[in-house]
């Protein structure tokens, strides 16, 4: 639901569950919470707030966030230590209005539904300044990915960047190897992208695994989630603060998996040379995209920009 600028999503989804956090030295107090909490590996919802990130607000902000899961799980029906909670959005060090969070929480709950409208409602709550809700689904043989995500700016890896994703799957996981994919997917797409540079107090993405379906081969759930992720990334950089186009680098003839990423963020960090020419569709690709890796020989770099709009 949303009221004004500020939303609340609320997802109830019971299983094993993962989550990845930014590595900011500032975290908000939603992302202390959540990395004593996620250990457990298990999860019954989560709730969501935007309108207010509720970072440096020291133990209220903290105490803030412990009644966020509290008065989630008394809706959901469960205990707090299974809220995931999550918090986006608003000026750094400003307290949350808890009485509107509190009500709207009880409301959201009054709102819960299984349905294609639910997903979008709940992609839109979680808005700031996006401007479309943004959603992915990949259906395997045995088992469904699906997630919904939110980010528009402030993204550079290795750290994510003010974007939030919650992704679940019907599959039979468990924790430890839920954390393992997760993780792998994350570095694989989220911290990948590129959008200004700086970082956020806030990244996280949830996985949970509901253990509906079957445990599928673990290669075969790995390259679904990361198609959903990598998904969700590409959305979160096309829906940029001011950005007009999406450009994807890729990179072969590297030794290894860390050596090409390592090239990729070079080239697409940087502002002088690369952006300003993607920008302004100058194709000197030589004088730009090489300049800008600055790698030795062997290594064949392949730009594909492409327009958004």
């Amino acid at each position: 639901m949303r009221e004004g600028k500020y939303g609340i999503a609320l997802i109830a989804a019971s299983g094993t569950a993962a989550a990845v956090f930014t590595k900011n030295l500032v975290s908000a107090e939603p992302v202390r919470l959540m990395r004593e909490r996620i250990a457990a590996g298990t999860l019954d919802g989560i709730v969501v707030n935007a309108g207010n990130a509720n970072v440096f607000t020291g133990e209220k902000g903290y105490a803030d966030a412990c009644r966020m899961a509290k008065d989630a799980a008394a809706v959901l029906g469960t205990v707090p230590e299974r809220i995931g909670v999550a918090s986006t959005g608003g000026v750094i060090g400003r307290y949350m209005k808890m009485e509107t969070v509190t009500r709207q929480i009880a409301e959201a709950g009054d709102m819960l539904r299984s349905d294609a409208s639910a997903e979008t409602d709940a992609a839109r709550a979680i808005m700031t300044t996006d401007l479309v809700e943004k959603h992915a689904a990949v259906v395997r043989d045995g088992f469904v990915v699906a997630g919904i995500t939110k980010g528009s700016g402030m993204i550079a890896p290795p750290n994510m960047g003010t974007m939030l994703a919650f992704v679940y799957t019907d599959a039979a996981i468990p924790a430890p190897a839920l954390q393992e994919a997760l993780q792998t997917a994350a570095n694989r797409s989220f911290n990948r992208v590129v959008v200004d540079g700086d970082t956020s107090t806030n990244d996280c993405v949830f996985c949970t695994a509901t253990g509906r379906r079957e445990t599928p081969d673990m290669a075969v759930f790995q390259e679904a989630l990361e198609e959903v992720c990598i998904s969700l990334a590409r959305q979160i950089a096309a829906d940029g603060e001011g950005a007009t186009k999406l450009i994807e680098v890729r990179v072969t003839g590297a030794q290894t998996e860390e050596d090409a990423a390592a090239v990729a963020r070079t080239v697409v960090g940087s502002p002088p040379l690369v952006k300003t020419a993607v920008y302004g569709e100058d194709p000197n690709w030589g004088g730009r995209i090489i300049a800008a890796a600055d790698v030795p020989g062997g290594w064949t770099l392949i730009p594909s920009p492409r327009p958004l709009r």
